[in-house]
């Protein structure tokens, strides 16, 4: 009830008797607690218990609430309810991490029997994608340490994932949740997975100490078998589907073991076969054939029941090491990968290769191929390769040029921006690597940007008239062409490391370790030696604030980009990381090292809230809406809130929105929607409804 409707007379003495109320017990919330938006005769029932000495109470208390109810409907104009909508924040849209890759390693690659999604590791999760659509996903995170392996169980309904630290985790594939076990099967990075035809044992291989390898049941993980006979790390594992059980492991020392089961154990070795690394192994979907690839650039073929070799296929036809091989459905042909930068399909009868793509123009590194898989279950003969750079590749037998490519960070996402235009249907992503990618929020796909990209971590974006800014930690500052999708223009190298760009009424102001640099169509104008080294940069017009220590230095900046102090902001507690001027420039967010955010008026700069202290770590960035009604912000406590201005007690909240951390938030679409980005190397887009 509003505190200044219709008072009721008081025929109780119940409605006030907080003083005699009964004990609740430990932890009960009391009655105001538990109705803090109610009168009396609401928050007595706080306080009822279901006992014959409190019907009385019970009847009393519905008997008030009729007439109340009575009473809203004869006094419309002097009663009305509380209703208002309420803020909500949900997950829309998970657009996922590209696989992680490693220079001279393979990445394993898995689909489910019916070939409609590919599961991958990235980062310190496990990503389920749709291969239709690839802006479909769902993200596990489960481990805690980097993820290094996920495979589907034949039945679909189980992943099985595997980190550097040598646990492996079963859980649910149709939600990505509920672990069904955990366990530690080394103690050291777990390099593959095998499943066995029931989905009832697995085998996880790796670089372990005591061992490289052990096979467990899925959902108890009890031992059912060892893995032994290599010396060196173990790189991949094969499962017969069929019965009898078989699997082989291969390793660095350039031997395969056979095995028989279950439970597994050693049966029969073969180490002079390769001359080198063997990376991987696959036993064809009838279980008749076994195939081994290496670094040695070898193909060799084995029975799939003995284990015997039977015969080499492809001598001479790769140059680089093959790091990955998969079996078509019908077990007549396969497809390797290799670093010679090229994906080749097998004949098995004749040994021939009927068909190569070859990527990359000359030798080109990040075109190099470390994985690939050949879905089962699908009737388009799709193929997906990996390159080095994080590529998922679609290509088709019969088709030279690729189907589709699906480009990503495979690395933690460090900034994000919007477009120029303001309309919010296009996002720009900055990773520690230095990638720059350009997202269509409603199809959800990205592309990397063309030309010389940064050698290393995006700091910020910024955006302006077509063109988009972004300063990076090889000390440049870059543009790109919004409508062609490319690096323009030569890179400007900057005085020092910068700590962030803003760009406004042409001008860009660049803040480094030694203060703040302005820049007119690519030139230096202005240098600004402010005596403290900026923390972070924002600008409106002809308005420059500067993060510094616990303060944030308002400056006024003239025609030739010469700053003057004009007002000094002293109302944080802590260290400025970061700094956000609404788009009328009518307010000013800032965020600290301790998770607080202060929002001042501009002008006069008087606090228009500080009530804005959810976070419970640095934060990291801040939004403000079209309207500057509301603003969204990330911290390091991995959360992503929305915030009201005109209620500033009102927030909704994104709890572990991306693992490790948020690092960027912006308002896209038609400003009901969210995307952040954070550690985790995905985009993620919110729809936040009650807005008021």
């Amino acid at each position: 009830w509003n505190q200044t409707n219709v008072i009721l007379p008081r025929t109780s003495t119940k409605w006030n008797a907080r003083s005699t109320a009964p004990p609740y017990g430990p932890g009960s919330p009391g009655p105001r607690s538990m109705f803090p938006h109610c009168r009396p005769p609401l928050r007595c029932l706080g306080k009822l218990t279901l006992d014959p000495f409190h019907l009385s109470d019970i009847l009393e208390s519905f008997i008030l609430l009729s007439l109340c109810l009575d009473l809203s409907r004869k006094l419309p104009h002097r009663l009305s309810w509380t209703t208002g909508s309420i803020m909500s924040v949900n997950i829309e849209k998970i657009l996922a991490a590209s696989p992680a890759t490693q220079r001279g390693q393979p990445t394993q690659l898995s689909t489910d029997k019916k070939g409609e999604r590919i599961a991958y590791a990235a980062g310190k999760s496990i990503f389920l994608r749709s291969i239709d659509n690839p802006s479909v996903s769902k993200q596990y995170t489960g481990h805690t340490a980097q993820t290094s392996v996920a495979r589907f169980s034949p039945s679909g309904f189980y992943v099985a994932s595997g980190d550097v630290s040598g646990s492996v985790r079963v859980w649910d594939a149709v939600e990505a949740e509920n672990t069904k076990g955990e366990y530690h099967i080394i103690s050291g990075r777990i390099n593959d997975i095998g499943w066995d035809g029931d989905s009832q044992r697995i085998i996880a291989v790796g670089d372990g100490k005591e061992r490289f390898g052990h096979c467990i049941t899925a959902d108890s993980g009890n031992s059912v078998g060892e893995i032994s006979g290599h010396s060196k790390v173990v790189n991949s594992v094969a499962v017969r589907q069929q019965r009898p059980l078989r699997a082989a492991t291969v390793s660095d020392d350039s031997s395969l073991c056979f095995l028989h089961g279950a439970p597994f154990k050693f049966n029969s070795k073969h180490a002079s076969i390769h001359r080198g690394f063997v990376f991987g192994t696959a036993f064809s979907p009838d279980g008749s054939q076994l195939v081994t690839v290496g670094a040695d650039k070898r193909i060799q073929l084995y029975d799939g029941k003995t284990g015997e070799p039977t015969k080499q296929i492809g001598e001479g036809e790769h140059t680089g090491s093959i790091f990955a091989v998969s079996w078509a459905e019908d077990g007549t042909k396969f497809v390797t990968a290799s670093a010679d930068q090229t994906v080749r399909v097998w004949d098995v009868e004749s040994g021939k290769a009927t068909q190569t793509w070859k990527f990359g123009d000359g030798v080109s590194i990040g075109d190099q191929q470390v994985g690939v898989i050949w879905p089962h279950g699908r009737s388009d003969g799709l193929i997906i390769s990996l390159n080095l750079d994080g590529d998922l590749i679609y290509l088709n037998e019969g088709s030279d040029k690729p189907s589709r490519i699906v480009q990503g960070h495979n690395k933690n996402i460090t900034a994000l921006g919007t477009s120029s235009d303001g309309n919010g249907k296009t996002l720009w992503t900055g990773s520690f690597d230095g990638r720059v990618c350009q997202w269509d929020v409603e199809s959800g796909v990205g592309s990397v940007v063309d030309g010389q990209a940064h050698s290393n971590q995006v700091t910020q974006f910024s955006a302006e008239a077509g063109q988009t800014f972004s300063v990076g930690w090889d000390d440049t500052l870059r543009k790109v062409d919004e409508s062609a999708n490319t690096f323009v223009g030569d890179s400007v190298k900057l005085s020092a490391q910068p700590k962030g760009v803003a760009a406004t009424n042409g001008k860009l102001y660049v803040a480094t370790t030694e203060g703040v640099d302005v820049y007119e169509k690519n030139k230096l104008v202005a240098e600004n030696r402010l005596g403290y080294a900026p923390l972070a940069v924002g600008a409106f017009g002809s308005t420059v604030a500067v993060g510094s220590g616990n303060s944030v230095k308002i400056y006024t900046a003239d025609g030739s980009g010469k700053l003057s102090e004009a007002k000094s902001l002293e109302k944080s507690t802590s260290q400025i990381s970061c700094l956000s001027f609404s788009k009328d420039g009518q307010y000013l967010a800032v965020g600290n090292q301790i998770g607080k955010i202060v929002a001042y008026k501009s002008g006069d700069w008087e606090v228009a809230t500080d009530r804005w202290s959810a976070h419970t770590a640095r934060v990291t960035c801040i939004s403000w809406n079209d309207a500057a009604t509301h603003a969204v912000s990330g911290a390091l406590d991995t959360n992503v809130y929305v915030w009201s201005l005109a209620k500033p007690g009102s927030r909704v909240k994104a709890l572990n929105a991306h693992k490790d951390g948020v690092n960027g938030v912006a308002w896209v679409g038609d400003g009901s929607k969210v995307a952040s980005v954070g550690v985790d190397a995905a985009i993620k887009v919110w729809a936040v409804s009650g807005l008021q």
